[in-house]
Protein backbone atom coordinates (compact mmCIF):
# COMPACT_ATOMS: atom_id res chain seq x y z
CA UNK A 1 0.00 0.00 0.00
CA UNK A 2 1.68 3.23 -1.08
CA UNK A 3 0.64 5.95 1.36
CA UNK A 4 0.16 9.75 -0.56
CA UNK A 5 0.38 13.51 0.27
CA UNK A 6 -1.52 15.88 -1.46
CA UNK A 7 -0.16 19.95 -1.34
CA UNK A 8 -2.66 22.39 -3.30
CA UNK A 9 -6.36 20.59 -2.50
CA UNK A 10 -7.19 23.06 -5.69
CA UNK A 11 -9.08 22.62 -9.35
CA UNK A 12 -6.22 20.43 -10.92
CA UNK A 13 -5.81 17.96 -7.97
CA UNK A 14 -9.40 17.03 -8.08
CA UNK A 15 -8.37 15.22 -11.18
CA UNK A 16 -5.65 13.76 -9.66
CA UNK A 17 -8.14 12.92 -7.02
CA UNK A 18 -10.91 11.16 -9.48
CA UNK A 19 -8.35 9.00 -11.08
CA UNK A 20 -6.39 8.07 -7.98
CA UNK A 21 -9.64 6.98 -6.32
CA UNK A 22 -10.05 4.74 -8.77
CA UNK A 23 -6.96 2.38 -8.38
CA UNK A 24 -5.94 0.50 -5.91
CA UNK A 25 -2.75 -0.30 -3.81
CA UNK A 26 -2.94 3.37 -2.74
CA UNK A 27 -3.98 5.34 0.31
CA UNK A 28 -4.47 9.00 0.54
CA UNK A 29 -3.04 10.05 3.90
CA UNK A 30 -2.71 13.47 4.07
CA UNK A 31 -3.87 16.55 1.96
CA UNK A 32 -2.56 20.11 2.60
CA UNK A 33 -4.01 23.27 1.67
CA UNK A 34 -3.74 27.17 3.02
CA UNK A 35 -7.37 27.11 2.73
CA UNK A 36 -8.43 24.72 5.79
CA UNK A 37 -11.52 23.67 4.75
CA UNK A 38 -10.48 22.58 1.09
CA UNK A 39 -8.15 20.18 2.77
CA UNK A 40 -11.24 18.96 5.19
CA UNK A 41 -12.78 18.55 2.18
CA UNK A 42 -10.62 16.36 0.44
CA UNK A 43 -10.29 14.31 3.57
CA UNK A 44 -13.40 14.00 4.28
CA UNK A 45 -13.94 12.72 0.71
CA UNK A 46 -10.67 10.60 0.31
CA UNK A 47 -9.52 9.90 3.80
CA UNK A 48 -6.66 11.01 5.48
CA UNK A 49 -5.92 13.80 7.84
CA UNK A 50 -6.27 17.87 6.76
CA UNK A 51 -3.59 20.15 7.33
CA UNK A 52 -2.47 23.74 6.10
CA UNK A 53 1.04 23.21 7.09
CA UNK A 54 3.02 20.52 4.48
CA UNK A 55 6.20 20.36 6.47
CA UNK A 56 3.35 19.32 9.26
CA UNK A 57 1.79 16.48 7.07
CA UNK A 58 4.99 15.40 5.83
CA UNK A 59 5.96 14.19 9.21
CA UNK A 60 2.86 13.02 10.87
CA UNK A 61 1.32 11.06 8.01
CA UNK A 62 4.99 10.07 6.22
CA UNK A 63 3.84 9.88 2.58
CA UNK A 64 5.93 7.76 0.40
CA UNK A 65 4.49 9.91 -2.43
CA UNK A 66 3.21 13.44 -2.81
CA UNK A 67 1.35 15.49 -5.54
CA UNK A 68 2.07 19.50 -5.38
CA UNK A 69 -0.82 21.03 -7.15
CA UNK A 70 0.05 24.44 -6.77
CA UNK A 71 -0.17 27.96 -8.49
CA UNK A 72 3.69 28.69 -10.10
CA UNK A 73 4.04 31.55 -7.68
CA UNK A 74 3.42 29.00 -4.80
CA UNK A 75 6.50 26.51 -5.28
CA UNK A 76 9.06 28.93 -3.65
CA UNK A 77 6.33 29.02 -0.52
CA UNK A 78 8.70 29.10 2.53
CA UNK A 79 7.12 28.49 6.28
CA UNK A 80 7.03 31.74 8.22
CA UNK A 81 10.57 33.51 7.66
CA UNK A 82 12.74 30.25 8.53
CA UNK A 83 15.53 29.24 6.89
CA UNK A 84 13.75 26.32 5.11
CA UNK A 85 12.83 25.06 1.81
CA UNK A 86 9.93 24.88 -0.25
CA UNK A 87 6.96 22.02 -0.13
CA UNK A 88 9.72 20.08 -2.81
CA UNK A 89 12.75 20.79 -1.26
CA UNK A 90 11.19 19.44 2.36
CA UNK A 91 9.66 16.66 0.51
CA UNK A 92 12.99 15.56 -1.15
CA UNK A 93 15.04 16.12 2.44
CA UNK A 94 12.54 13.18 3.64
CA UNK A 95 12.84 10.61 0.85
CA UNK A 96 9.61 11.34 -0.43
CA UNK A 97 8.62 10.78 -3.72
CA UNK A 98 7.04 13.69 -6.22
CA UNK A 99 4.60 14.17 -8.40
CA UNK A 100 5.09 18.29 -9.02
CA UNK A 101 2.23 20.33 -11.28
CA UNK A 102 3.70 22.49 -13.94
CA UNK A 103 5.11 24.65 -14.38
CA UNK A 104 7.49 24.34 -11.60
CA UNK A 105 8.34 27.81 -11.09
CA UNK A 106 8.12 31.32 -12.48
CA UNK A 107 11.74 31.78 -12.44
CA UNK A 108 15.49 30.30 -13.08
CA UNK A 109 16.31 30.33 -9.32
CA UNK A 110 13.76 28.54 -8.02
CA UNK A 111 13.86 25.47 -10.58
CA UNK A 112 17.30 25.05 -10.08
CA UNK A 113 16.58 25.26 -6.36
CA UNK A 114 14.07 21.68 -6.60
CA UNK A 115 16.65 20.23 -9.30
CA UNK A 116 19.76 20.12 -6.99
CA UNK A 117 17.06 19.28 -4.25
CA UNK A 118 15.61 16.40 -6.07
CA UNK A 119 19.06 15.14 -7.71
CA UNK A 120 20.71 15.32 -3.82
CA UNK A 121 18.02 12.74 -2.52
CA UNK A 122 17.35 10.77 -5.54
CA UNK A 123 14.22 10.43 -5.36
CA UNK A 124 11.47 9.70 -7.88
CA UNK A 125 10.20 12.76 -9.84
CA UNK A 126 7.90 13.69 -12.49
CA UNK A 127 6.14 17.01 -13.67
CA UNK A 128 2.57 16.75 -15.00
CA UNK A 129 3.24 17.23 -18.94
CA UNK A 130 0.20 14.83 -19.53
CA UNK A 131 0.56 15.49 -23.03
CA UNK A 132 3.70 12.98 -23.36
CA UNK A 133 1.39 10.43 -22.49
CA UNK A 134 -1.06 10.68 -25.05
CA UNK A 135 -1.45 7.57 -27.63
CA UNK A 136 -0.87 9.72 -31.01
CA UNK A 137 2.22 11.35 -29.08
CA UNK A 138 3.86 7.99 -28.55
CA UNK A 139 2.54 7.17 -32.08
CA UNK A 140 5.01 9.87 -33.33
CA UNK A 141 7.76 8.96 -31.54
CA UNK A 142 7.71 5.94 -33.04
CA UNK A 143 7.63 7.02 -36.51
CA UNK A 144 10.07 10.19 -35.61
CA UNK A 145 12.77 7.80 -34.14
CA UNK A 146 16.39 8.25 -35.80
CA UNK A 147 14.87 10.98 -38.46
CA UNK A 148 16.28 14.25 -38.22
CA UNK A 149 13.38 16.82 -38.01
CA UNK A 150 14.07 20.27 -40.21
CA UNK A 151 10.94 22.08 -38.51
CA UNK A 152 8.19 21.78 -35.49
CA UNK A 153 5.49 24.23 -34.93
CA UNK A 154 2.96 24.30 -32.05
CA UNK A 155 0.16 26.50 -30.60
CA UNK A 156 -1.63 26.38 -27.74
CA UNK A 157 -5.33 27.49 -28.03
CA UNK A 158 -7.42 27.89 -25.26
CA UNK A 159 -9.98 30.13 -23.50
CA UNK A 160 -9.41 33.27 -21.43
CA UNK A 161 -7.39 32.44 -18.32
CA UNK A 162 -9.98 31.51 -15.63
CA UNK A 163 -8.52 31.96 -11.95
CA UNK A 164 -7.39 35.09 -10.72
CA UNK A 165 -3.05 34.48 -10.73
CA UNK A 166 -3.31 32.69 -14.26
CA UNK A 167 -4.03 36.48 -15.44
CA UNK A 168 -1.24 37.86 -13.57
CA UNK A 169 2.90 38.14 -15.04
CA UNK A 170 4.15 37.81 -11.57
CA UNK A 171 1.92 34.95 -10.17
CA UNK A 172 1.76 32.38 -13.43
CA UNK A 173 5.11 33.54 -14.74
CA UNK A 174 2.96 34.09 -18.08
CA UNK A 175 1.28 32.50 -20.62
CA UNK A 176 4.69 31.07 -22.01
CA UNK A 177 5.71 29.64 -18.48
CA UNK A 178 2.17 28.74 -17.92
CA UNK A 179 0.83 26.81 -21.00
CA UNK A 180 2.93 27.28 -24.02
CA UNK A 181 5.31 25.35 -21.48
CA UNK A 182 3.82 21.94 -22.76
CA UNK A 183 4.72 22.98 -26.54
CA UNK A 184 8.24 23.67 -25.39
CA UNK A 185 8.24 20.02 -23.41
CA UNK A 186 6.89 18.34 -26.23
CA UNK A 187 9.52 19.87 -28.89
CA UNK A 188 12.09 18.34 -26.73
CA UNK A 189 10.24 15.17 -26.52
CA UNK A 190 9.75 14.25 -29.82
CA UNK A 191 12.84 15.82 -31.19
CA UNK A 192 15.68 16.18 -28.74
CA UNK A 193 17.02 18.86 -25.84
CA UNK A 194 17.38 22.24 -27.27
CA UNK A 195 20.85 23.47 -28.74
CA UNK A 196 20.18 27.40 -29.04
CA UNK A 197 16.98 29.68 -28.68
CA UNK A 198 15.66 32.41 -30.31
CA UNK A 199 12.96 34.73 -29.67
CA UNK A 200 11.48 37.98 -30.47
CA UNK A 201 8.63 39.25 -28.06
CA UNK A 202 6.28 42.82 -27.94
CA UNK A 203 6.79 45.79 -25.85
CA UNK A 204 4.55 44.23 -23.31
CA UNK A 205 4.56 41.01 -22.01
CA UNK A 206 2.10 40.74 -19.85
CA UNK A 207 -1.19 38.87 -20.61
CA UNK A 208 -3.78 41.47 -20.71
CA UNK A 209 -1.46 43.09 -23.80
CA UNK A 210 -4.60 42.66 -25.86
CA UNK A 211 -7.06 44.63 -23.71
CA UNK A 212 -4.71 47.98 -22.88
CA UNK A 213 -3.70 48.35 -26.70
CA UNK A 214 -7.15 48.12 -27.36
CA UNK A 215 -8.02 51.06 -25.17
CA UNK A 216 -4.76 52.76 -26.44
CA UNK A 217 -6.08 52.60 -30.00
CA UNK A 218 -9.68 53.33 -28.64
CA UNK A 219 -8.07 56.63 -27.44
CA UNK A 220 -6.86 57.60 -30.88
CA UNK A 221 -9.73 56.67 -32.30
CA UNK A 222 -11.34 59.12 -31.18
CA UNK A 223 -9.52 61.54 -33.12
CA UNK A 224 -9.03 59.62 -36.11
CA UNK A 225 -12.19 57.83 -38.08
CA UNK A 226 -10.33 55.82 -40.68
CA UNK A 227 -9.30 53.94 -37.26
CA UNK A 228 -10.95 50.33 -37.29
CA UNK A 229 -9.68 47.76 -34.38
CA UNK A 230 -9.91 44.44 -35.68
CA UNK A 231 -8.41 41.60 -32.76
CA UNK A 232 -7.78 37.74 -33.19
CA UNK A 233 -9.77 35.68 -30.85
CA UNK A 234 -9.97 32.04 -30.25
CA UNK A 235 -13.39 31.74 -28.86
CA UNK A 236 -16.58 33.05 -29.15
CA UNK A 237 -15.93 33.80 -25.45
CA UNK A 238 -12.90 35.63 -25.92
CA UNK A 239 -14.67 37.51 -29.16
CA UNK A 240 -17.25 38.85 -26.75
CA UNK A 241 -14.85 40.56 -24.22
CA UNK A 242 -12.96 41.97 -27.08
CA UNK A 243 -15.55 44.26 -28.29
CA UNK A 244 -16.27 44.92 -24.72
CA UNK A 245 -12.84 45.91 -24.79
CA UNK A 246 -13.19 48.40 -27.82
CA UNK A 247 -12.25 45.94 -30.94
CA UNK A 248 -14.62 46.87 -33.49
CA UNK A 249 -14.18 43.25 -35.28
CA UNK A 250 -12.66 40.16 -33.89
CA UNK A 251 -11.63 37.57 -36.42
CA UNK A 252 -11.47 33.74 -35.08
CA UNK A 253 -8.86 31.42 -37.35
CA UNK A 254 -9.92 28.49 -36.72
CA UNK A 255 -13.74 29.37 -37.47
CA UNK A 256 -12.67 31.26 -40.15
CA UNK A 257 -10.59 27.94 -41.28
CA UNK A 258 -13.98 25.54 -40.93
CA UNK A 259 -16.07 27.68 -42.78
CA UNK A 260 -13.24 27.36 -45.37
CA UNK A 261 -13.24 23.78 -45.62
CA UNK A 262 -16.64 23.83 -46.03
CA UNK A 263 -16.82 25.28 -48.91
CA UNK A 264 -14.29 23.90 -50.33
CA UNK A 265 -16.39 20.62 -50.06
CA UNK A 266 -19.99 22.09 -51.15
CA UNK A 267 -19.22 25.06 -53.31
CA UNK A 268 -15.59 24.74 -54.65
CA UNK A 269 -16.65 27.05 -58.07
CA UNK A 270 -17.58 30.04 -55.62
CA UNK A 271 -14.90 29.06 -53.49
CA UNK A 272 -12.66 29.23 -56.10
CA UNK A 273 -13.99 32.44 -57.79
CA UNK A 274 -13.45 34.21 -54.44
CA UNK A 275 -9.76 33.08 -53.60
CA UNK A 276 -9.10 34.92 -57.15
CA UNK A 277 -10.56 37.87 -56.19
CA UNK A 278 -8.53 38.00 -53.19
CA UNK A 279 -5.50 36.69 -53.98
CA UNK A 280 -4.58 38.32 -57.65
CA UNK A 281 -4.16 42.03 -57.83
CA UNK A 282 -5.19 41.91 -61.65
CA UNK A 283 -8.15 40.08 -61.08
CA UNK A 284 -11.64 41.02 -60.51
CA UNK A 285 -12.97 41.93 -56.98
CA UNK A 286 -15.11 42.91 -54.29
CA UNK A 287 -14.58 46.13 -53.11
CA UNK A 288 -16.25 49.03 -50.90
CA UNK A 289 -16.51 52.23 -51.28
CA UNK A 290 -17.55 55.18 -48.81
CA UNK A 291 -19.55 58.43 -49.59
CA UNK A 292 -17.26 61.06 -48.64
CA UNK A 293 -18.71 64.41 -47.00
CA UNK A 294 -17.56 66.02 -50.37
CA UNK A 295 -17.92 63.85 -52.54
CA UNK A 296 -19.82 64.52 -56.11
CA UNK A 297 -21.95 61.82 -55.68
CA UNK A 298 -23.77 62.53 -52.44
CA UNK A 299 -27.38 63.26 -52.75
CA UNK A 300 -27.61 60.81 -55.98
CA UNK A 301 -29.55 57.82 -56.78
CA UNK A 302 -27.45 54.91 -57.89
CA UNK A 303 -29.35 55.41 -60.96
CA UNK A 304 -27.92 58.93 -61.25
CA UNK A 305 -24.70 57.62 -60.31
CA UNK A 306 -24.79 55.32 -62.97
CA UNK A 307 -21.60 53.82 -61.96
CA UNK A 308 -21.84 50.94 -64.56
CA UNK A 309 -21.30 53.61 -67.13
CA UNK A 310 -18.43 55.67 -65.24
CA UNK A 311 -16.32 52.47 -64.31
CA UNK A 312 -18.00 49.07 -65.16
CA UNK A 313 -18.94 48.73 -61.59
CA UNK A 314 -21.91 46.15 -60.65
CA UNK A 315 -23.22 47.00 -57.28
CA UNK A 316 -24.14 43.98 -55.22
CA UNK A 317 -25.00 45.40 -51.83
CA UNK A 318 -25.67 48.66 -50.16
CA UNK A 319 -25.40 50.13 -46.46
CA UNK A 320 -27.35 53.23 -44.98
CA UNK A 321 -25.18 55.32 -42.28
CA UNK A 322 -25.15 53.88 -39.05
CA UNK A 323 -26.69 50.72 -39.70
CA UNK A 324 -25.26 47.52 -39.43
CA UNK A 325 -26.94 45.06 -42.33
CA UNK A 326 -26.91 45.64 -45.81
CA UNK A 327 -29.63 45.78 -48.86
CA UNK A 328 -28.47 43.35 -50.72
CA UNK A 329 -29.39 44.16 -54.62
CA UNK A 330 -30.00 47.49 -54.10
CA UNK A 331 -32.86 49.68 -56.02
CA UNK A 332 -32.07 52.20 -58.70
CA UNK A 333 -33.52 54.57 -55.81
CA UNK A 334 -31.33 53.89 -53.47
CA UNK A 335 -29.48 57.13 -52.27
CA UNK A 336 -26.43 57.94 -51.79
CA UNK A 337 -25.35 59.99 -48.70
CA UNK A 338 -22.33 60.72 -46.79
CA UNK A 339 -20.84 57.77 -44.96
CA UNK A 340 -23.00 54.93 -46.59
CA UNK A 341 -21.14 52.05 -48.09
CA UNK A 342 -21.16 50.50 -51.29
CA UNK A 343 -19.70 46.93 -52.34
CA UNK A 344 -19.33 46.73 -55.90
CA UNK A 345 -17.73 44.17 -58.09
CA UNK A 346 -14.91 45.31 -60.61
CA UNK A 347 -11.81 45.03 -61.96
CA UNK A 348 -9.39 46.77 -59.55
CA UNK A 349 -8.17 49.30 -62.16
CA UNK A 350 -12.44 50.25 -62.44
CA UNK A 351 -12.51 50.89 -58.85
CA UNK A 352 -9.69 53.07 -58.58
CA UNK A 353 -11.08 54.74 -61.44
CA UNK A 354 -14.08 55.70 -59.01
CA UNK A 355 -12.49 55.92 -56.14
CA UNK A 356 -12.12 59.64 -55.73
CA UNK A 357 -15.53 60.54 -57.06
CA UNK A 358 -16.72 58.47 -53.40
CA UNK A 359 -14.15 60.72 -51.08
CA UNK A 360 -14.69 63.93 -52.80
CA UNK A 361 -11.72 64.15 -54.61
CA UNK A 362 -12.66 64.86 -58.05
Amino acid sequence: MIRLGFVGCGGIMQEHYKHLSAMSGIKMAGHCDIIKERAESAASRFGGDAFTEFESMYDKVKPQAVYVAVPPYAHCARIMDRDTGGMEEGAAERGIHLFIEKPIAINRETAKRIEAAVRKAKIITSVGYCFRYYNTIETARQILNGKPVSLIRGSWNGGMPGVWWWRRMDKSGGQIVEQTTHMFDLMRYLCGEVAEVYAVTSEETDVRFEANRLKQLQAKQQTSVALRIVSKGVDDHVRKKMVIAGANAVVSPAAIGGLRMVSELLRPATTGFLDTMLRQRTSVRFDELVVGKGSQLSGKTLAEADLRQIADALVVAARHPGQESFIYNPKADFLLEPDCVIVVLAQVAEVDKVRPLFAGQA
